[in-house]
């Protein structure tokens, strides 16, 4: 949202701090104090000093109040787009180990010693993590192999265990 401040013409303020000027002379004589030092006229540019130093103040406080706002909307905005730039990095390392869990587990269907039903392939950040049941070291080894041979991987933790039949 954007905000404009505008300054009123001339002849509006004039007769705005007037009106202000009048009131506050009005508000005075009327607390009955008698100050007989000053005169109407004296006391009348006392009241439109005072009413044009607090619209000094106003003026102030709301310049204040709009650049404390607009860097509320620009610290917001770039802890946005950080967080998106890194659900975006996130996201994408998943869909990877996606690709490589499926890759591993194609590489397994192609070998008759190794199941890829029983084999289960677990991929974090291109770290490979076997499991299952495979009939022979052999077998275990050429796993450990395959999975390494898939773009993407860069470990390999075998925890397969050898169970012959």
């Amino acid at each position: 949202m954007t905000v404009y401040l505008t300054s009123p013409t001339p002849d509006r303020m004039k007769a705005r701090v007037l009106a202000c000027a009048l009131a506050a002379v009005a508000g005075i004589s009327a607390c009955g104090k008698k100050d007989d030092s000053q005169t109407a006229g004296q006391k009348l540019d006392a009241a439109v000093t005072s009413t044009q130093q607090a619209a000094a103040e106003a003026k102030t406080k709301a310049e204040t109040s709009m650049a404390k706002a607009g860097d509320a909307m620009k610290d917001a905005a770039q802890k946005a787009q950080a967080s998106g730039s890194q659900t975006a990095t996130s996201m994408a390392g998943t869909v990877e180990d996606v690709a490589i869990t499926a890759s591993v587990a194609a590489g397994f269907a192609k070998d008759a010693d190794l199941s890829a039903i029983k084999i289960d392939v677990d991929t974090k950040n291109g770290k490979v993590t076997l499991y299952g049941p495979v009939p022979s070291s052999a077998a275990r080894d050429r796993a450990t192999t395959i999975a390494k041979s898939i773009k993407g991987v860069n470990a390999v933790d075998n925890k397969l265990v050898v169970k012959p039949g």
